[in-house]
């Protein structure tokens, strides 16, 4: 995926790090997306994979059971490197967010904003590090301003909290998102 490539990678693995220190007792806890659980919070982002990946394959993929979230984030995840690994694959166009784009674009965007926001969301339900990679953060806060309006409302993000004089580049971006630090 040449230069967003990097993003999406380290953001998945940050995502698998913080899915891997899931307590069993943490799976029904609250998050900081009121609706979801824990366990909804992962399925979620494995979900919206393989969406992703149904678009590019043009076949359902099954759901996730209410067992195994790491195998299954770990098989979604896979095949998204797989498919952005093929040239094909990758330049294939798919219809998403609602405008045609190349499969390699809607990774380096949806999946990796996505998966990125609710890393942080997961890590402060289960109180493990919230630090997220500050890269990707920027990567992610500068490519999402222009288009701030758009993202909000149901299914999207809340309405963007202004950050304090002093915030870091983090919380910054989590205030764009309406995320409460």
């Amino acid at each position: 995926m040449s230069g967003n490539r990097g993003h999406y990678d380290v953001v998945a693995v940050d995502f698998g790090r913080v899915l891997q220190a899931v307590r069993d007792d943490q799976w029904d806890l609250g998050t900081p997306c009121v609706e979801w659980t824990v366990r909804q919070l992962a399925c979620h982002v494995i979900e919206t994979h393989r969406r992703a990946l149904a678009l590019l394959y043009q076949s359902a993929f099954e759901e996730v059971g209410n067992h195994e979230v790491g195998v299954a984030w770990s098989k979604a995840s896979s095949r998204v490197r797989e498919a952005c690994d093929d040239p094909v694959l990758a330049s294939r166009t798919v219809s998403g967010l609602g405008r045609d784009q190349t499969f390699q674009s809607l990774v380096a965007g949806l999946l990796t904003f996505d998966t990125l926001s609710h890393t942080w969301d997961l890590a402060r339900s289960i109180g493990a590090d919230e630090t997220l990679n500050p890269l990707a953060v920027a990567y992610a806060h500068d490519a999402l301003r222009p288009f701030s309006d758009a993202l909000r409302g149901p299914g999207g993000y809340g309405p963007a909290l202004v950050p304090d004089a002093d915030a870091t580049p983090q919380t910054r971006f989590l205030n764009f998102t309406g995320r409460r630090v």
